[in-house]
């Protein structure tokens, strides 16, 4: 029996994927670790420049909002493949010719 047709070998494929995927999870977490203390790092960096609460806070909101987006990174590709998924309208437009005619421009 070939290689590629043994049954068996399914099982090996599949443990090679779950080892990536577990690989990949491991990855992420380790990435949002890192653009959290970025995140910690920026508002106390914006705290030491200005030393304005507005100015602070105005970084704690944007460094949330960005790590709000990469924890939720799933939910926004579905969202907008979704939406890219439904269409867009096709919008046609048509010239109106009877003006043209009536004062001999180009279509008569």
């Amino acid at each position: 029996m070939h290689l590629t047709t043994d049954p068996n070998n399914l099982v090996l494929a599949g443990e090679i994927m779950d080892w990536g995927n577990t690989k990949v999870g491991e990855i992420r977490k380790l990435l949002f670790g890192a653009a959290s203390v970025m995140a910690i790092a920026a508002v106390l960096t914006a705290w030491w420049r200005t030393k304005s609460w507005v100015g602070t806070l105005v970084a704690f909101l944007l460094a949330a909002l960005v790590l709000w987006g990469i924890a939720n990174m799933t939910v926004l590709k579905d969202k907008v493949g979704s939406e890219i998924d439904a269409g867009a309208v096709t919008v046609v437009q048509v010239a109106d010719t009877s003006s043209a005619r009536s004062a001999g421009g180009l279509l008569s």
